[in-house]
């Protein structure tokens, strides 16, 4: 038996073929690509990787933004010695523009801040979420890739942006705890929202080998209980200089370019660009998957 998901897709390409021609997209549609980063557990060195692939990306001569989507705790600004006066709060809050809290970081990297101790943006409504994609949208235009940085765990702010991303970069590590909420953070974003793609990237890994063998343990237990798919994407070695460099709040790309976990996200930002994301992964005259217009599915 077909699967639904992939009827349905079949259904809407049919129709495109049909009597309705495709609706036009606007220019940005050619060249941008929106990448969620997640981990289902905290403590994996997400966004770590979040911010050395965007400054691997922008060595590529690609311009990156990223979006810290910790909207209650960020940290990305802490951890690249950042200090934003403005942040998404004041966005919210009408006070600014998302253009005005842009900040630069090292490199060619742009930083979308978030807040930090305000409870009240742990916790947004629909209205506001779709406001937050849609002002991000607006402000695209000078970029090529958005990297979200999105929190730890499975909240439905979590879900929503994840589910949002037209690609979503799963970050593991040999912890067996790592794994099991990594495969619970696939599975609710596959029966919420029926998102069926993953990219599996390991860090701190001991050895491409271990890399690949972890990868291998994940994909069998997601090919016996879960309907996705999800690719081997890259490791990221243990590396004591990337150590160093949070102590000093820098990046371990840039302090160190010829270390192991250096020549690691250049690695990765290579793949990234030589591997571009399915044809269908976004639709209409949104960069965001369709699936952000509306609220998750009922799905068990």
């Amino acid at each position: 038996m077909s699967d639904p998901i992939d009827k349905t897709v079949i259904d809407l390409t049919s129709r495109q073929h049909g009597k309705q021609a495709p609706v036009p997209r606007p220019p940005h549609f050619q060249a941008k690509r929106i990448i969620a980063i997640a981990s289902g557990k905290g403590g994996v060195g997400k966004t770590n990787v979040v911010a050395n692939l965007g400054y691997a990306l922008g060595g590529l001569g690609k311009e990156v933004l990223i979006f810290d989507a910790d909207l209650g705790l960020g940290n990305l600004d802490v951890l690249l010695g950042l200090a934003p006066r403005w942040n998404l709060s004041h966005v919210l809050t009408e006070e600014k523009q998302l253009q005005e809290i842009i900040v630069s970081g090292p490199g060619n990297l742009k930083i979308l801040p978030a807040a930090s101790g305000i409870q009240e943006m742990t916790h947004l409504s629909s209205h506001q979420r779709q406001r937050i994609l849609k002002e991000i949208e607006q402000a695209i235009d000078p970029f090529d890739i958005l990297l979200i940085d999105t929190p730890a765990g499975i909240s439905s702010d979590v879900l929503y942006f994840n589910a949002s991303a037209q690609e979503v970069l799963v970050i593991v590590t040999p912890e067996p705890t790592s794994l099991t909420d990594a495969y619970a953070l696939m599975k609710v974003l596959y029966m919420k929202y029926s998102e069926r793609r993953f990219k599996i990237v390991v860090n701190q890994a001991s050895s491409s080998g271990d890399a690949e063998q972890l990868f291998d343990h994940l994909k069998q237990v997601c090919d016996r209980f879960l309907n996705i798919s999800i690719t081997y994407f890259g490791a990221i070695p243990f590396d004591a200089n990337l150590t160093r460099s949070v102590r000093r709040q820098e990046l371990v790309s840039e302090r160190f370019p010829q270390s192991e976990s250096s020549r690691a996200y250049k690695r990765l930002a290579d793949t990234l660009i030589g591997s571009p994301p399915a044809p269908d992964i976004a639709g209409g005259q949104s960069l965001w998957k369709p699936i952000a217009q509306r609220e998750p599915s009922s799905g068990s």
